[in-house]
Order: structure tokens, then C-alpha cells, then sequence
């Protein structure tokens, strides 16, 4: 197996077409049989993986060249996902223009070689899969909650983490779910699972949320300027999954499919083993 044919098997799970700007073959490879992948994969990672006898080295995070620089074009895709949950696709794009900005001119700024000049000296096949991982992890949460909630119109934020805790990397995980604005005994209303997008819209993406009629948001991790404004607004729930545990939801699908081809896969640097 090579880099390309990795690639495209995530792409395939992922129900894409093409390579999405934060992720991408950084150094090629070919005759794969062993890969080490972790949610952030950098030099000492690397190192370590090469000690392990990796033939690949797979980031989820986007640490370095073209998926780093470019991690905020993908973050329109978080337009159609508003749209889907009644946001007008006018104010969800001007809702989201704010945060991009921030988060080209963060990233603009940034070591973007760090991990691809250390692969290439180390010559290890390095790539970055974060969106397609993303968007695995926020349908599997999504369907996981509707299909436990569909018999439940007054289901309550507890049965929103018990939905999540069916599931292996919830259950493993040290960070466990957590309500960030609302209790456990609130009624959830409908629910609403954004992982995938690049990195949170901000203030006014959730506020719009809200106001399209969505009673809770599922996210991996919540930034505490949006926790205070939704709180503030008191008109939304916001349910934090846990970041590591939500990657790894995403990152294992990918896996087991690699895994399905007779590709060893070691686990590392925040993937949690389902097994």
C-alpha cells in the first residue's frame, strides 16, 4: 500500500472526493505495512514511530505545510452543516466570517515546516487526515444520538451522555463528557453534533445555532468565550463529548478499514483503542 491508496481509503469513508485543504500527503511513501497515528504527530512522535519500525506516520492535527497553513478553507463546510439545522445560508455565512479570519491570521503565523522538515531528514512517509476523520466522527455521533433519543422527546442532557458512553472511546476516556452550559436534568430539545469544520465557529456560529431552533450542541471541546456568551444568551445547551475520545471515534474507522487490508496500525498520541 502506498500514501495515495491510504489516503483514499479515508476519503472513501468519508464520502469525499477530493483531498480537503487540511489534510494530504506531506511525504510519500510506498510498500506500507506498518503505520503509527496520533491525534497530534510531530518530531518526537516520529522518532518514536521509527523506533517502532512505522513505515507511515499519520497526524490527525494538521502540524505542518499546506493542511496547516490552509486549515481555515475548510471551515466553510461548516456553512452546510448550519443550513441543515435551519440556519439561512446568508446569516451562517456571515455568522462564520469572523472566526475564519482569526484563525487564517493565527495559523499564517505559524511553524509550518517544524514537522515536515523532521520527516523529511528522518525520511518517513508523513500525511495529515483531520477533516475526513472529522466528519467520520460527528455522522457516527450524530446517528449514535438520534437513534437513542428517537423514542424520547423530553430526553434530557443525561440521556445525551448516556448515548455517548455506548460507545468505546467515551467509555475509555479519562475526559469524560461534560455539560458546559446547562445540567444533566435540562431538557436537551434537539441536538445537534458539530465536530467537523476545521475548528469551532465561535460566538456567533452557535448563537445561530440556537436560534434555528437547536436546544443542544454536541461539540469536542468549547472555548470559554462561547461558553460564557451561550450562557449569557441562556437559550442553548452546549454537551462537550471530549476531545481525544471524539477524535478517536473518527481516527478508528480509519483504522479498522486500514487494519481490514492487513495494515498494522499502531495507536498513539491520544487515539484511544477501542479494543
Amino acid at each position: 500500500m502506498n500514501t495515495k491508496e491510504v489516503m483514499d481509503i479515508a476519503l472513501e469513508l468519508a464520502g469525499l472526493e477530493e483531498t480537503p485543504e487540511d489534510s494530504g500527503i506531506i511525504v510519500e511513501g510506498e510498500n506500507i505495512k506498518k503505520i503509527a497515528i496520533g491525534v497530534d504527530m510531530e518530531l518526537s512522535e516520529m522518532m518514536l514511530a521509527k523506533e517502532l519500525g512505522a513505515d507511515l506516520v499519520i497526524t490527525h492535527h494538521p502540524s505542518g505545510g499546506a493542511p496547516r497553513i490552509n486549515l481555515h478553507k475548510v471551515m466553510k463546510n461548516q456553512i452546510d452543516s448550519m443550513v441543515r439545522a435551519g440556519v439561512p445560508i446568508n446569516k451562517a455565512q456571515k455568522a462564520l466570517g469572523e472566526k475564519m479570519g482569526q484563525v487564517e491570521r493565527g495559523l499564517h503565523v505559524s511553524n509550518y515546516d517544524r514537522a515536515v522538515s523532521a520527516a523529511k531528514l528522518l525520511k518517513m512517509p508523513f500525511m495529515a487526515i483531520h477533516t475526513p476523520a472529522d466528519i467520520l466522527a460527528e455522522r457516527t455521533v450524530q446517528e449514535l444520538i438520534d437513534e437513542k433519543l428517537a423514542d424520547n422527546p423530553k430526553a434530557k442532557l443525561s440521556d445525551v451522555i448516556e448515548a455517548l458512553e455506548t460507545l468505546p472511546e467515551y467509555q475509555r476516556t479519562e475526559a469524560k463528557p461534560v455539560c458546559r452550559v446547562g445540567a444533566k436534568d435540562d431538557y436537551a430539545g434537539k441536538v445537534c453534533v458539530t465536530m467537523a469544520g476545521g475548528t469551532g465557529g465561535g460566538v456567533n456560529v452557535h448563537k445561530a445555532y440556537f436560534e434555528a431552533g437547536v436546544g443542544t450542541i454536541v461539540a469536542m471541546h468549547m472555548p470559554e468565550d462561547v461558553i460564557k456568551a451561550v450562557k449569557e444568551q441562556n437559550i442553548g445547551n452546549i454537551l462537550v463529548a471530549g476531545h481525544m475520545a471524539s477524535d478517536s471515534v473518527g481516527i478508528n474507522k480509519i483504522c479498522k478499514a486500514l487494519e481490514d487490508k492487513g495494515v498494522e496500525v499502531i495507536r498513539m498520541s491520544g487515539v484511544i483503542d477501542p479494543n
